[in-house]
């Protein structure tokens, strides 16, 4: 990789990160589940680009790089969808448990 291209990567990843800090920051609590869904997909993205660096033939510090971005990459899909799920239990409402009568069947011994 040339320097020039260097630059423009970094310029660009620089600008993706303050963007994504800014765009984070200002999200209203009650979105934070719709926006880890979305993160969860971002992260989904990064770990096919992971996959493709692993399995590039580039080198060996590119194929070394590529394997621990796979795992990273990895844990931080299942991270997030866990933390999702558990989130989302959160807002499930919970439904009341029927009276049982004498002979243990629902609506038995009414009447």
């Amino acid at each position: 990789m040339n320097t020039p291209d260097l630059e423009n990567s970094l310029y660009v990843f620089v600008l993706a990160a303050f963007v994504g800090f800014e765009v984070i920051r200002r999200v209203s609590p009650l979105l934070h589940t719709p926006l880890m869904s979305l993160t969860n997909a971002i992260a989904a993205i990064s770990l096919v680009g992971s996959i493709v660096l692993a399995g590039s033939n580039r080198g060996t510090l590119a194929t070394v790089a590529g394997t621990v971005a796979v795992a990273a990459s990895t844990a931080n899909v299942i991270g997030g969808f866990l933390i999702t799920d558990r989130m989302l239990k959160m807002f499930r409402t919970r439904t009341p448990k029927l009276s049982t009568g004498a002979s243990g069947t629902p609506g038995a011994g009414h009447g």
